[in-house]
């Protein structure tokens, strides 16, 4: 029966015209798209500065920001009102003052200042973007010491007086799409195998078929098997094209073993299929289905760690992610494909993922017989 069952899903799937479609329109936007639009590295902010000393110095200043690739250089004002005018108007993100007598007084005293001034309306961009060019400053400073053999230093900064050697574990170039590819699917993960096959099941209800299943031989276990096993399988093959994309797009392949993906990925699909059962079950129309999940979705999604650590969240939010279960899964996926963390040492994201599997689906179960036994009560009405 159970095979029939799985049949019938298949033809009714690959019937509809949308969704085998979304199946490959989903992944590919996702993973090829979406790494780059949802990029965090800030760079060509738009500069302005304010040479009023327009000397040697201030001009190889000038270069050294703008061949960084942080930062456009927009525009050279004489003054700062007018370099204001455009960080007002949005035309500018960040303005560098540099006074008259920048050289004279770097030669004479080693000593002068700059000022920066940033556009904190985003305040990521402002903050970082300050960061940037304050170190690009550090480093013109030390420059400077060097070609005048004398203490000499920019007062905007700290004067380095050691050098520092910088080693970056596990993303060596600081690729943010590194952080993010693994992260994008697990996502995908979720929606295709927990909140289509809820939709599905809705959809049932809606058509009345439902009712029909609920009063004949078949069993609970099979008529949600059913539901749920082909877009187990289809969750399978999305992982395994994202994968391949994330080799052949960005060069990112897992360090760690590829078979403790697929098993972490197989406990995560019976959890959020768990989630998708008990909406289903407490939905009675395909709109409330959405906007439940919805909800959940961006709940999920930006409790996760996704985009932000988790340990940059404010005490409450932490409290709230530690009952997320795609933070889990997001953080193992991270640690296979930067780290090559091994099974043994992902326990414990294991056993919790495991634990909201058997909540979920209990719950789920539980649901669901209680809708089964209203209805056909209703039905010897």
């Amino acid at each position: 029966m159970l095979k029939y069952l799985i049949e019938k899903e298949c033809k009714q799937f690959f019937r509809n015209p949308f969704l085998p479609k979304l199946i490959l329109v989903m992944p590919l936007t996702v993973i090829l798209i979406m790494p780059w639009a949802a990029n965090q590295e800030i760079k060509d902010i738009r500069l302005a500065v304010v040479d009023n000393d327009r000397s040697s110095v201030s001009q190889r200043l000038i270069a050294k920001a703008t061949a960084s690739g942080y930062f456009r250089l927009t525009d050279v004002l004489p003054t700062y009102y007018a370099a204001m005018d455009g960080i007002e108007s949005g035309e500018t993100d960040m303005i560098l003052e540099i006074p008259s007598g920048f050289e004279k007084k770097i030669i004479s005293e080693g000593h002068s200042d700059a000022m920066i001034s940033a556009n904190a309306v985003n305040g990521t961009q402002g903050g970082l973007g300050t960061f940037y060019l304050t170190n690009i400053l550090n480093d013109y400073s030390a420059e400077l010491r060097g070609s005048y053999g004398m203490y000499t230093y920019i007062s905007l900064l700290p004067v380095e007086t050691f050098d520092v050697v910088a080693r970056y574990r596990f993303n060596p170039r600081l690729d943010y799409k590194v952080f993010m590819v693994p992260a994008l699917m697990v996502m995908l993960l979720t929606m295709l195998t927990g909140f289509l096959p809820a939709l599905n099941i809705v959809g049932e209800k809606e058509t009345g078929t439902i009712e029909q299943l609920n009063v004949s031989p078949v069993g609970r276990m099979a008529f949600v098997a059913a539901k749920l096993i082909p877009y187990w399988m289809i969750g399978f093959f999305v992982l395994s094209l994202c994968m391949v994309l994330a080799v052949w797009v960005y060069g990112i392949f897992p360090a760690g073993n590829l078979l403790t993906i697929y098993i972490f990925a197989t406990i995560y699909i019976a959890v959020v299929s768990g989630i998708g059962l008990v909406i289903s079950n407490y939905s009675e129309t395909m709109q409330q289905a959405m906007f439940v999940m919805y909800f959940f979705m961006m709940v999920l999604i930006l409790m996760s760690g996704l985009f932000t650590p988790i340990a940059s969240m404010p005490s409450w939010a932490q409290m709230i992610a530690a009952f997320n279960p795609l933070k889990y899964f997001v953080e193992v996926m991270r640690s296979i494909y930067l780290k090559g963390s091994s099974f043994t040492e992902l326990t414990n994201p294991f056993l919790i993922l495991c634990g909201f599997a058997a909540v979920f689906n209990f719950w789920a179960i539980r649901s669901y017989k209680k809708n089964k036994m209203n209805i056909r009560i209703f039905a010897q009405k």
